[in-house]
């Protein structure tokens, strides 16, 4: 059984019995939904998480390009040896924001899956408990992003297309590894490894889930769309900015709940491929015939 302790690596488990059909682990994708949503409406501070992220990484793009404009020379700042150094920090301190306000929304997540009442703190303690893989992981995928950027930038349109696809790949393959990374205290290769294994057998969970929040969340913004032409339509100009801009705040606020419920989602759907179960308030045999995934 897993342990309370989010911080604990699950035993390894059996194979499962069967196969699932395309359409069952669509099925399951919609529940682990559900289960997600769910986690944030109880847990509705989680939002501050992912506000924290935002405020720290726009400040240090912020200080990245004014301390180029100020520092390296005036004619062709984007030239220079700083720019190149600054920007390979900048990449890596942005990654290491994200993965790290992340990581206290899963654990916080997983004691509630587990049915725990986690507190912020919770969430924050397992992040700094695994504070040098995580450290790890932002380097190894922040090196990554900027090998990406700069094929794009040398090879032209080609350039582009092989760094798109490849960067795809590499987010659809390391799509579970921070939970891997603190839940099972793995190495961050090791974790790529692990999670690309974990996908494999729940890809059609893992597709349904995130097709179903991200549509959730589009549906959701569409209303903005409304508010901002009835602005133009009543108020003219004035009407339209004042439109806009309280559209952007209830983009923004939706933004953040969405980052913190895709955290969720990827926390419950680790916690079912190593488990088998749902998660806390569900019944445990929901689909009897998928086990969890052997390590």
């Amino acid at each position: 059984m897993w342990s309370p302790n989010p911080t604990v690596a699950p035993a390894p488990f059996s194979p499962s019995p069967r196969k699932l059909g395309f359409f069952e682990r669509l099925s399951i994708g919609w529940k682990l939904t559900k289960v997600s949503l769910g986690v944030l409406r109880k847990e509705k501070g989680l939002i501050l998480l992912p506000f924290a992220s935002l405020l720290i990484t726009v400040a240090v793009w912020a200080i990245f390009f004014l301390s180029i404009f100020f520092l390296a020379a005036p004619t062709d700042p984007f030239g220079s040896v700083l720019f190149y150094i600054g920007l390979a920090i900048v990449y890596f301190v942005t990654f290491f924001v994200s993965i790290y306000f992340n990581a206290a929304v899963m654990g916080a997540a997983m004691i509630r899956l587990n049915g725990g009442d986690p507190t912020i703190g919770d969430g924050l303690k397992v992040a700094r408990a695994n504070i040098g893989r995580i450290a790890g992981w932002a380097l190894l995928t922040a090196t990554v992003g900027l090998i990406l950027r700069a094929i794009s930038q040398r090879f032209g349109f080609v350039g582009r297309i092989i760094a798109g696809v490849t960067g795809l790949a590499w987010g659809v393959v390391t799509y579970l590894v921070v939970p891997t990374l603190i839940f099972e205290k793995l190495r961050p290769w090791a974790a790529v490894k692990r999670s690309g294994s974990l996908l494999r057998q729940t890809w059609g969970e893992a597709a349904g889930g995130y097709i179903t929040l991200g549509a959730i969340f589009v549906l959701l913004a569409l209303p903005a769309l409304l508010l901002i032409a009835l602005g133009a339509v009543l108020g003219g100009v004035t009407g339209l900015i004042i439109g806009l801009a309280i559209a952007v705040v209830y983009w923004l606020i939706l933004g953040l709940l969405g980052s913190a419920a895709q955290s969720i989602l990827v926390t419950a759907l680790y916690r079912y491929a190593t488990t088998g179960e749902l998660g806390f308030g569900f019944p445990k045999d929901v689909f009897p015939g998928r086990g969890p995934v052997s390590r």
